[in-house]
């Protein structure tokens, strides 16, 4: 069992290195040793898996993901903190610190990389706590990307996660729920409030655990149109569907509304209301 990372202990490592915390990387560092272990497990992290962890920080993560990877790949955009981790993480000889923007990086090409020089890896595991401003572009850019991972295990303000895990007919129901549930299932990993963190933010967090699927849950003609349909009808959450998704494709006004009652979708709904078989029903029935 590695060493724990206590509010007192994250202070003093930074105190040492004169680093201060970074407000404009949204730096908050877990400082809940029993937070720390239930992000571990729940990302159920084998010794023949590669996990990827972004923004590592001091390597609060870093080290309890390490005592139950094979090999771990330590992304972290900020150069100050590259000194601190090769002192915290010193000792170990499966992690690997690669200072770099996530955003910028190939991460297939990279898992490519880990398995040939350790051949028994088998699986890539995403883990991190995210910046909350930068959360969304990076959970869809791994997605989008069709990155070789079995799950990304993430902490991210507890409202982003209501907004992925909500269903239809709730306020949280959004774009951002249908494009990440299209990709995965996600499972609710652990609770953790704001007291938690050095220093403290101003929310709570919530860590999900999103499971690739292998078989996506609707059959789409074309994919992209399923989302160009799907950000239209929540372009004006208050107008109905009708007006939301009028010009899609060229439609008039009276075309689109007799399309949609054509398929048994009332016009006069709202984005919020449809199901993604729904959504998929609109988009197939256009890509036609």
């Amino acid at each position: 069992m590695t060493k724990e990372f206590t509010e007192a202990r994250i202070r003093a490592v930074m105190a040492r290195n004169k680093a201060g915390f970074s407000k404009k990387l949204g730096q908050n560092f877990l400082a809940d040793p029993e937070a720390i272990r239930e992000i571990a497990d729940g990302a159920e992290i084998k010794k023949t898996d590669h996990v990827l962890e972004i923004g590592p920080g001091i390597g609060v993560l870093t080290l309890a993901c390490a005592e139950q990877a094979g090999w771990v790949t330590a992304v972290e955009i900020d150069r100050k903190l590259i000194p601190i981790l090769e002192q915290t993480l010193t000792g170990l000889d499966n992690i690997d610190i690669l200072q770099a923007d996530i955003l910028d990086v190939d991460i297939g090409a990279l898992q490519e990389k880990v398995k040939e020089e350790h051949p028994e890896i088998e699986n890539l595991k995403v883990v991190g706590n995210l910046p909350y401003y930068i959360t969304t572009p990076i959970i869809m850019k791994l997605l989008e990307e069709d990155i070789p991972a079995e799950s990304i295990t993430i902490m991210m303000q507890k409202e982003v996660a209501e907004r992925l895990t909500a269903s239809p007919g709730t306020k949280a129901y959004g774009a951002i729920t249908l494009a990440v549930q299209y990709y995965c299932t996600l499972e609710t990993i652990a609770q953790v409030p704001a007291e938690s963190f050095v220093p403290k933010p101003k929310v709570d967090s919530t860590v999900l655990r999103l499971d690739l699927r292998k078989e996506k849950p609707v059959d789409l003609i074309d994919e992209k149109l399923f989302f160009e349909v799907v950000r239209a009808g929540f372009s004006m959450r208050r107008k109905t569907l009708l007006n939301c998704l009028t010009g899609v494709k060229g439609m008039s006004k009276d075309e689109m509304n007799g399309f949609l009652d054509g398929l048994g979708i009332s016009p006069q709904r709202r984005a919020e209301t449809l199901s993604m078989e729904e959504f998929a029903a609109i988009a197939n029935a256009l890509g036609e």
